[in-house]
């Protein structure tokens, strides 16, 4: 069992002291770092993200990106709207059970990775951090995506 902190009241409560902040703050601004380079593309954050999901994996269930993603279907559905009538990807209903839609790339959205290619290179280079050390962080934080996903 972990120690309690040590520190006193005032100071646990502070909001410098939380890790919810921190994050928070921490992704606002990584989010804000891409948005230079993600503009010229016609991509926002959330759109690269999917592109980035894709290009791993083609044509696969709109439930499955959703999942990949962390985003419920409120937020996944205007998205694939939009990128679709930019002609990055299609939606396609399944032939064995209409309700399920899959998502694919399309010539144009393949061709978008190339583009995009030295954006992570960008981005760990804004921060003043080489590869190495962004490799670490990378790790750090998918062991706790583990940890708060049980």
């Amino acid at each position: 069992m972990n120690e309690p902190l040590l520190e006193p009241d005032g100071e646990r409560l502070k909001l410098d002291n939380q890790l919810c902040f921190a994050f928070y703050v921490c992704s606002k601004e990584i989010i804000k770092k891409y948005r230079p380079l993600l503009t010229p593309l016609g991509l926002t954050y959330t759109g690269y993200i999917t592109l980035l999901a894709l290009w791993e994996k083609d044509n696969i269930p709109v439930k499955t990106l959703g999942e990949r993603l962390y985003l419920d279907s409120g937020t996944l559905t205007p998205l694939l709207k939009k990128l679709e009538s930019q002609g990055f990807i299609k939606r396609t209903r399944s032939d064995k059970d209409e309700r399920q839609v899959f998502v694919s790339l399309t010539e144009a959205g393949r061709e978008l990775k190339n583009q995009a290619a030295g954006i992570p290179q960008q981005l760990v280079e804004s921060f003043e951090m080489d590869e190495c050390q962004a490799k670490q962080l990378i790790e750090s934080l998918h062991g706790l995506m583990e940890q708060t996903a049980n």
